[in-house]
C-alpha cells in the first residue's frame, strides 16, 4: 500500500510503497475514503524539516532539553547515533480521516467489515491507504454523513474539546482568536452551544468565513474592530471566555486576550501559540488559564488508546471516543456546517504536491482533504445487490376452499394498522379477522375490542402454527419487518408487510431465502399508491409511451414531532428507508420499468434528499423528500413528461394529463384515496383464489434495493449501480 512519510532530517516528502498493516486483535483494519490535512499541524512539522539543524533546534526547545539530558546519561556519542538515527527515519503524517472497514479484529463487536467509520490518532488515522485502528479511537458515521465531512472527525474533537475546557454558558460572549480550521471550529460549536462570538483573525477571508458560520463579529486583531465589537456585546465588561487557537511566535494573542476578558475569565489555549504570560494584566482580572488537550480525556493514555479500556461514562463523560461520535452527530444534524471549510479536494497520488503548494502558499486553505483512488471518481461507485427470486419446485399458493373466509392475523396493531388498513377490512365480506398479536396485552386487547378479532395474543409462534390462518399481515416497528415476514413465509402463510420490506442488503437476502427454502413467494408489501383510483385513471388517460419519460416528484413529508420512533435510526433506520420505497415503487410502476442506478444528495444536516434513479429505456425520475417545507402545502406532487404529454398529480385530490385532449380529474372529497382499500381488496383476491399477488416480487424486491441503495450513495457521495436490476 501507499503512505505518506517524511524525512525530518532531510526534509524530503514522499508517498512511499509500505507493507499492509496487520489486523490485530482489539482493533479495526481500516481502507481511507477521505484524510484530512491540518494546515496547522502538520505544515508546522513540514516546515520544520525543511530548516537547517540549528533551525530545528530553536523550534524545538523541548525536545534540545531531552537531548541535553541524554548526553548527561549516555554520553555524546551514543545520543548523537540516537538523535541522527531518529532524525534520519521516515515519519508518517495525518491524524484524521474516514474509511470503510475492511477487517475486523477479534474482540470488536460494534462494527462489521463495510461499515463506514472515522479514525483519530498521529499513530493510527495516517495518509495511508489503510490503517489499523484501534477501539477507542474510531466511532460508526452517522447515516448520510458524507465520507468526507466524517474526515474532520478528529480536528472537531479538538475543537470541541476545546469548547468544553472553556465552559460555556447560554448568553455568554466568546473570543476566539485565531480563525484557522480549529477556530472556525470553535466558532461553529460555540454558536451552537447558544454563545455570541466574536473572531480575530488577520486574514480578512477567514473573517468573513467565520462570519458566514455563525460569529457576530470578525476583524483584525491589530485594528480596533475587535475592541469595539466586544464593547457592543458585553457592555463593556469583557467577554466571559477567550480560545486561543493560533499559531506562531507571536504574544500577541495572550495580551489581546488579556485586554478583550472580563474579570475572572477563562482564557484556553488549544493552539500552539507563545505564552509569555503578561503577570499583571492576568492577576489584576484573576483570569483562569486552561489547557485543552488534543482531542480529550483518554488522550496519551496507552490503556485507553491502545488497550480499549474506556472511563466510565459516570466519572469521565466526555472521552476522546465520545467526542468524535458527538461531532459527527452534530454535522449530521447540520449543527455544524464543514463543507465551507474545504478548500481543497486533491487526489492522494499529488499528496507531495500539495503540501508544497501549501507550503510556499501557492494554496491558500483552511481544510484540505486527500481523497483515495476508491473515492475519486464516479466510475467506481459501489453497487446494491437486486438479488434474483429463486423458487423451489413446489406449489407456491396453499390450498384451500375458495367459498371459506380468508382468515387474517395481523401482528403489530399501531396507528397505522388500526388507522389504515384494519377499518378496510374489518367489514369486508368473505374476511375473517382471526387473531391479533402485540408485545403488550393491553394492546392486542383494545384493536380486539374495537375490530372485532376473535383472538388477541402475545404468542406469535401460536398464531404461525395455526393452520387455519391463511394471511399474516407485519404492521410492527421496521427493524422487525423482514424477519418477521421470512418466519411468516416458511410457516407457509401469505404475508403483506408494511414498508420497508427490509433495512439492510442482508435482511433482504435472508427474505428471499425464506421464498427459495419454502416454496412460499406469496409476499405483498405496503407500496399502496400505485393502487390509488386517481393515479390509476391518469395513467390509463396518458396511455402508452415511446420514448424516455422525465418524472418529478415532491415529497413535502414535514418534521416529525419529538419522540418519534421514526428517528430512532439506529435501530429502526432512515425515514426515508421507512418510507421511501412509497415513491420509488410509484416512479417505477409509472415508468413501467426498475431502476438501474441511483443517486443521492442531502442538503446541509440530511434534512433534505434529492434522490435520482436512472431506468433501462433512458428515463430518469427525481424524488424531493424535504422536511423543511411550510405545513400547508401539499404533501405529494408528480409530474410526468413524455411524447409532448404530460400528467400532473396534485396530492391525491386532483390529477389532469395535458394531451391533444386535455383531460382533468373532478375534484376528490378532502379524504384522499391514496390506494389502501384497492391494495388491500387486491391482496384478499389473491390468497382466496390462488392467483399472483398484486405486485411482482421481482419489482418489490427491486424497490427494496434502490431504497438501500439511496442510504449507499449518501454514503459513499456517488451514484450506486443496481447491480442484477432487470
Amino acid at each position: 500500500m501507499k503512505q505518506v512519510v517524511q524525512n525530518y532530517k532531510s526534509g524530503e516528502l514522499t508517498v512511499l510503497d509500505v507493507p499492509v498493516p496487520g489486523c490485530k486483535a482489539g482493533g479495526v483494519l481500516v481502507r481511507s475514503a477521505y484524510s484530512l490535512i491540518s494546515t496547522g499541524t502538520e505544515l508546522m512539522k513540514v516546515s520544520e524539516a525543511g530548516m537547517s539543524m540549528l533551525g530545528k533546534a530553536r523550534s524545538r526547545p523541548d525536545q534540545v532539553a531531552k537531548v541535553m539530558q541524554s548526553v548527561a546519561t549516555n554520553g555524546v556519542p551514543a545520543t548523537y547515533r540516537k538523535v541522527m538515527g531518529k532524525l534520519d527515519s521516515y515519519t508518517p503524517l495525518g491524524y484524521s480521516l474516514c474509511g470503510v472497514v475492511e477487517q475486523v479484529g477479534p474482540g470488536i463487536d460494534d462494527v462489521k467489515v463495510g461499515d463506514l467509520v472515522a479514525c483519530a490518532g498521529n499513530e493510527h488515522a495516517l495518509h495511508a491507504e489503510l490503517n489499523w485502528v484501534p477501539k477507542n479511537l474510531y466511532v460508526p458515521v452517522p447515516d448520510g454523513l458524507a465520507p468526507r465531512h466524517a474526515a474532520f472527525g478528529t480536528v472537531g474533537s479538538i475543537a470541541m474539546q476545546g469548547v468544553r475546557q472553556g465552559e460555556p454558558q447560554l448568553g455568554e460572549v466568546a473570543l476566539v482568536i485565531g480563525l484557522g480550521l480549529i477556530g472556525q471550529l470553535v466558532v461553529q460549536l460555540l454558536t451552537a452551544s447558544g454563545v455570541r462570538v466574536v473572531g480575530a483573525d488577520p486574514d480578512p477571508v477567514r473573517c468573513e468565513l467565520a462570519e458566514r458560520l455563525g460569529a457576530a463579529a470578525c476583524g483584525d486583531p491589530a485594528s480596533a474592530a475587535v475592541e469595539a465589537a466586544v464593547a457592543e456585546l458585553t457592555g463593556g465588561h469583557g467577554v466571559d471566555q477567550v480560545y486561543l487557537a493560533a499559531g506562531g511566535g507571536s504574544n500577541q494573542p495572550v495580551e489581546l486576550a488579556a485586554r478583550l476578558c472580563r474579570d475572572r475569565g477563562r482564557v484556553v489555549d488549544i493552539g500552539k501559540c507563545r505564552l509569555d504570560l503578561p503577570w499583571n494584566a492576568y492577576y489584576e482580572k484573576e483570569l483562569d488559564v486552561r489547557f485543552s488537550r488534543s482531542y480529550g480525556p483518554g488522550r496519551y493514555d496507552p490503556e485507553y488508546e491502545l488497550e480499549g479500556r474506556d472511563y466510565p461514562i459516570g466519572y469521565v463523560r466526555w472521552t476522546e471516543r465520545r467526542n468524535l461520535a458527538c461531532f459527527l452527530d452534530l454535522v449530521a444534524r447540520g449543527s455544524v456546517d464543514v463543507e465551507p471549510l474545504v478548500s481543497h479536494v486533491a487526489d492522494f497520488e499529488d499528496a507531495v504536491e500539495t503540501y508544497r503548494s501549501l507550503k510556499d502558499g501557492d494554496l491558500k486553505a483552511v481544510a484540505v482533504l486527500f481523497r483515495y483512488p476508491e473515492h475519486a471518481g464516479r466510475a467506481e461507485a459501489p453497487a446494491v445487490a437486486v438479488p434474483a427470486v429463486k423458487r423451489s419446485g413446489g406449489a407456491s399458493a396453499p390450498a384451500r376452499s375458495a367459498k371459506a373466509p380468508v382468515r387474517l392475523a395481523f401482528v403489530g396493531a399501531g396507528n397505522y394498522a388500526t388507522s389504515m388498513l384494519l377499518p378496510h377490512l374489518a367489514q369486508r365480506d368473505g374476511v375473517e379477522l382471526s387473531t391479533v398479536v402485540t408485545t403488550t396485552a393491553l394492546s392486542a386487547a383494545n384493536a380486539q375490542r374495537k375490530f372485532g378479532f376473535a383472538e388477541a395474543t402475545t404468542d406469535l409462534d401460536a398464531v404461525l402454527g395455526d393452520e387455519s390462518i391463511d394471511a399474516v399481515f407485519v404492521v410492527t416497528r421496521h427493524s422487525s419487518h423482514a424477519e418477521l415476514t421470512r418466519r411468516a413465509l416458511l410457516a407457509g402463510k401469505s404475508v403483506f408487510v408494511e414498508k420497508p420490506l427490509a433495512l439492510t442488503e442482508d435482511e433482504l437476502a435472508d427474505v428471499l431465502a425464506a421464498v427459495e427454502e419454502s416454496g412460499n413467494d406469496r409476499l405483498q408489501v405496503g407500496f399502496n399508491r400505485r393502487f390509488a383510483p386517481l393515479l390509476q385513471e391518469a395513467k390509463k388517460r396518458f396511455g402508452p409511451r415511446t420514448g424516455p419519460a422525465s418524472l418529478r416528484y415532491l415529497v413535502n413529508a414535514g418534521r416529525l414531532q419529538h419522540g418519534s420512533w421514526y428517528l430512532q435510526q439506529g435501530t429502526e433506520g432512515s425515514r426515508f428507508a421507512g418510507e421511501g420505497g412509497h415513491f420509488i415503487d410509484t416512479a417505477s410502476w409509472l415508468l413501467d420499468a426498475d431502476p438501474v442506478s441511483v443517486y443521492a444528495v442531502a442538503t446541509s444536516g440530511n434534512e433534505d434528499l434529492q434522490v435520482v434513479l436512472h431506468y433501462p429505456d433512458g428515463s430518469t425520475a427525481t424524488i424531493s423528500y424535504v422536511t423543511t417545507g411550510p405545513a400547508g402545502f401539499p404533501k405529494e406532487t408528480l409530474d410526468l413528461v413524455a411524447d409532448g404529454k404530460v400528467l400532473k398529480l396534485d396530492d391525491f385530490v386532483r390529477a389532469s394529463v395535458y394531451a391533444r385532449k386535455r383531460w382533468v380529474s373532478s375534484r376528490l372529497p378532502q379524504a384522499r384515496d391514496k390506494g389502501q382499500s384497492a391494495e388491500l381488496a387486491g391482496f384478499i383476491k389473491a390468497v382466496r383464489t390462488g392467483g399472483p399477488m398484486p405486485v411482482p416480487l421481482e419489482s418489490l424486491v427491486a424497490t427494496t434495493a434502490a431504497t438501500l441503495a439511496v442510504q449507499a450513495g449518501l454514503a459513499g457521495g456517488a451514484p450506486v449501480t443496481l447491480a442484477g436490476a432487470r
